[in-house]
């Protein structure tokens, strides 16, 4: 009993009295901070930890939750007390408590014990729950203006244009109003919802939320995702009134003389909802989609993913949204059918995150001006205009211009237009709500600027501005060196990143809008670095399943909207992100829970490629898509597709046998460790050349993925990374590796030690690749290396640089077999006329930096490793250099060891704190 009062004498002790400069921060569950819509029974639970000592890790946790705020701050944890255990755990911490309550808040915190006997509670946090079973949206019906025929219903989407006879366009997107009463003190209300194609929410006039294209799109016919918002402090009691507008998206592309990637309809735009209502007298109501609900069409008469947007002002209905509006012409919602399975948006949503004006614009011809944003980034226009009712306004968006300065949109689908009708009593603002593409270029007919001569008296443009609308994951990493090259490679990259971050990771915002695989595994890494994309992941990753077909086929989109002909749609590289992505995210986050809930569809998707290989050797698919041969980009030149195809199985195969080991399933682990012994003899014996010590043609792709995936005898690695090299010189240090095999050439040279090569092939812009991309005026990464004006040009496929940028040159990466980077290795490495790089990345555990220079024979850096981790510093520094931190020999300071030397490396051991060393050749 003694113990045990002391033990509850010590939770209750004040958190300065024990804290010693440790700190909890930034709690999160399944992965967000304060989230709303959490279907996991057991949530995920993390936290990082700040501390102003070095060396300082994690012993011991305590973590506690309850349903009301006031246990917490009387450290009850009336769902879960985990009690104190002895665990360095700060990630991926199973919530193991009573059984949690659809829609229900949740309150936690945790205290921390670290090695240096401090102790910290955090802050109280929460988390909400969302609608866990069909019952749990208590009645709710899928509501809309009009319902479409069978007849026209037309799913898969048939690509490019479509066979005649298909629907024509919606003649109504539709406005949704309901009015209700709030009679008493409100304590929370939480609306979730969901609009297909897309929805934009007000109550009582004013838009909820900063979300755009809400919600994230699906296949539709088997999943749709529905959002949560706190309306708390939004409503008032009395009358509210909750309004809706419905836009296409994916799930309607309507015929239309404009462009589309594809034609087709699940049907027309619907709606569902339920408002949780929890009053302070602790009753409970809800308000719910149905046939009460009045609808209308409203001003929005056309929109398209591919096509654009019109908008009639003049078919507004002012106050629609409010609670005076008379409804009574409007006609009842009428009931339709639903989709199969609802999920809450885990991903984060999209917004606009920056606008952009003019930097300059010229006049083409009279009524007729083209603005230069500057940038080429994914977006909308806004603009704001003054004229006479009736007059129409089209903007053309465009990433280029013709040389007359007329906007070109041949390599980003065309034509894509916005009309806008005037209602003519004043300014008017407006920007389209349910579509968006990539552009640097406005043109705009039929508005002239403020202030130019205008002897026609046509609309004036107030103003004009480009919207950058992307995915809002936070940015985790930043870089810079003293390359300038570099640095505006690195922001060449950052934009076709930001730029193709949707609810899924599309490949360009205009011409496809697809979520294209090859690309999430290959520039992952990258992305990762830059961007905390682990939610987006888990989307996509989630789709793969949708998208899977009975056969075991992962397409080479998901969602599969439309099922392109081969070889479009079956290409190991690309269908391989079902195996890769889980793995890497597992790597990256720590998240083992990804790995189980995906392994049935790995090894469906196995089981498929065994089928499909001849010999254990497959030659379906694209290869090394878009490298760089004497024909225009597109299928591989350089590489035969039985190459990367196969080592690709190979791969898949080597991962798969790894998470049949973590998951405890021996016997498929050895299975599969047998099979893919069987296809690597298999591979060599086709494609290995003994006597030239070369894959294939001898490509860079080809070489590069054989070394990279294990595929090449170690007795022969060294002669392979050799050839490599050498193609590279030979050839003047121009790369060839296109879509699939350049990240695999990077990886195998810098594994090599060989980082001077990367600096000398991507350090030019004479030849294609980014510094030849910059030179031409890109301003997003393009589809070719060659910045051809007749493809995308803001495109994400090629950014595998980036990896290199933040672990090669600026030196952050995992140990070999870590996990979330509790183990780093700091390697920077210091090639060409680099003389200093920076960087940073937030990882699950805090940020790791990085501040290298090199000055008068002396080697600095500044090296930051977060709490509870440890890190292996490579420096630079022959056995004969000086080696100081903090201006101390190292030899002299207790929180660091030297290991030894390796390859010109000093290598020093380090636990969490800043350190600055420096070696002096002396």
């Amino acid at each position: 009993m003694m113990i045990k009062r002391f033990y509850m004498l010590f939770l209750m002790l004040p958190i300065q009295v024990f804290a010693q400069g440790l700190k909890v921060t930034n709690l999160m569950c399944e992965y967000k901070s304060d989230p709303k819509g959490i279907e996991s029974t057991s949530p995920k639970l993390s936290w990082e930890l700040q501390s102003d000592e070095r060396n300082t890790t994690q012993i011991a946790y305590h973590v506690l939750v309850a349903d009301n705020k006031e246990a917490l701050i009387n450290n009850i944890g009336n769902m879960w007390d985990s009690k104190r255990v002895l665990s360095s755990a700060s990630i991926q911490i199973t919530y193991k408590g009573k059984s949690l309550s659809a829609a229900k808040t949740y309150y936690w915190k945790v205290m921390i014990s670290d090695n240096h006997h401090n102790s910290a509670w955090s802050i109280i946090t929460k988390w909400q729950m969302g609608l866990l079973t069909a019952a749990d949206w208590q009645g709710a019906k899928w509501i809309a203006y009009a319902k479409m025929p069978d007849s026209m219903r037309m799913v898969p989407f048939p690509a490019g244009k479509g066979p005649k006879g298909l629907p024509s366009n919606n003649d109504a997107l539709p406005l949704l109003r309901k009015t209700f009463t709030i009679s008493k003190p409100l304590k929370k209300a939480t609306m979730y919802i969901s609009g297909l194609g897309h929805f934009d929410m007000s109550l009582n006039s004013t838009k909820v939320g900063d979300h755009f294209l809400d919600p994230g799109w699906t296949q539709y016919d088997k999943q749709a995702l529905y959002v949560p918002f706190d309306l708390t402090e939004k409503l008032v009691q009395g009358n509210n009134t909750l309004g809706v507008m419905l836009g296409n998206g994916f799930y309607f592309i309507p015929r239309d003389h404009r462009y589309r990637k594809m034609t087709g309809a699940y049907g027309y735009p619907k709606m569902i909802c339920r408002l949780v209502l929890e009053y302070k007298d602790g009753t409970t109501g809800s308000l719910v989609s149905d046939e009460s609900w009045k609808a209308a069409p409203g001003p929005i008469t056309f929109t398209s993913i591919y096509g654009g947007e019109d908008y009639n002002a003049n078919l507004e209905q002012l106050g629609w949204n409010t609670v005076n509006f008379d409804d009574s012409k409007w006609q009842n919602a009428i009931i339709v059918d639903g989709t199969p399975q609802l999920n809450a948006q885990a991903a984060d949503p999209l917004r606009v995150m920056q606008q952009f004006t003019p930097i300059s614009k010229k006049q083409l011809s009279p009524g007729v001006w083209v603005y230069d944003l500057g940038q080429n980034a994914s977006g909308i226009p806004q603009i704001t205009v003054q004229g006479k009712k009736g007059d129409t306004v089209r903007i053309t968006p465009a990433e280029l211009i013709h040389e007359d300065g007329t906007a070109n949109q041949t390599g980003s689908g065309k034509p894509h237009y916005y009309d806008y009708i005037l209602k003519g009593n004043g300014p008017e603002t407006w920007h389209p709500q349910f579509t968006y593409y990539g552009f640097r270029y406005l043109q705009v007919n039929g508005a002239v600027p403020q202030g130019e001569s205008n002897p026609g008296s046509s609309p004036v443009m107030l103003d004009i501005k480009g919207l950058h609308t992307r995915n809002s994951a936070s940015t985790v990493g930043s870089f810079s060196c003293s390359n300038e090259l570099f640095n505006k490679t690195f922001t060449l990259i950052d934009w076709a990143m930001k730029s193709n971050l949707a609810s899924v990771f599309t490949d360009c915002p205009h011409r496809e809008k697809l979520g294209w695989l090859e690309e999430v595994h290959l520039v992952g890494n990258a992305l990762h670095y830059n961007f905390d994309i682990h939610r987006l992941a888990l989307k996509c990753i989630d789709d793969m399943r949708q998208a899977q077909t009975p056969e075991g086929l992962i397409p080479e989109i998901a969602p599969e909207y439309t099922k392109f002909g081969d070889p479009f749609r079956d290409s190991p590289e690309w269908g391989s992100n079902a195996i890769i992505l889980p793995w890497y995210v597992h790597e990256w986050y720590g998240d083992n829970q990804v790995l189980a809930q995906n392994y049935d569809m790995m090894k469906r998707y196995l089981d498929y490629l065994g089928k499909q290989a001849k010999g254990h050797i497959l030659t379906e698919g694209l290869g090394d898509w878009y490298d760089q041969g004497p024909k225009a980009p597109g299928y591989s030149q350089q590489t035969p597709k039985g190459i990367t195809a196969t080592a690709f199985y190979y791969y898949d195969l080597s991962i798969v046998s790894n998470i049949a080991n973590l998951l405890g399933k021996k016997q498929d682990a050895i299975a599969y460790e047998k099979l893919a012994v069987t296809v690597k003899q298999a591979y060599n014996k086709t494609f290995f050349d003994s006597k030239t010590q070369e894959y294939g043609t001898g490509s860079q792709a080809a070489n590069a993925i054989s070394v990279y995936m294990g595929l090449v005898e170690q007795k022969n690695k060294q002669a392979v990374i050799n050839n490599i090299v050498k193609e590279l010189h030979d050839h003047g240090n121009a790369l060839t590796a296109g879509d699939i095999g350049f990240r695999y050439l990077l990886k195998v040279l810098d594994d090599a030690g060989r980082s001077d090569v990367i600096f000398d092939m991507n350090s030019r812009s004479d030849v294609p690749g980014y510094g030849y991309q910059l030179a031409h005026g890109a301003t997003s990464l393009t589809e070719s290396w060659g910045a051809l004006p007749q493809v995308s040009n803001d495109h994400l496929m090629l950014g595998h640089i980036m990896e290199w940028f933040y672990g090669g040159l600026a030196g952050i990466r995992s140990a070999p077999g870590d996990v979330a980077m509790k183990n780093i290795e700091i390697r920077p490495e210091p090639v060409g006329d680099v003389t200093s790089a920076k960087a940073s990345y937030d990882s699950t555990y805090g940020i790791i930096a990085t501040d290298w220079k090199k000055t008068n024979g002396k080697f600095e850096l500044t090296v930051q490793i977060p709490v509870n981790t440890t890190a292996t510093v490579y420096l630079p520094a022959s056995e004969k250099a000086v080696i100081t931190e903090s201006g101390k020999s190292i030899s002299a300071v207790k929180a660091i060891k030297l290991l030894g030397y390796k390859n010109n490396k000093a290598l020093i051991q380090v636990g969490s704190g800043t350190y600055d060393f420096i070696a002096d050749k002396k």
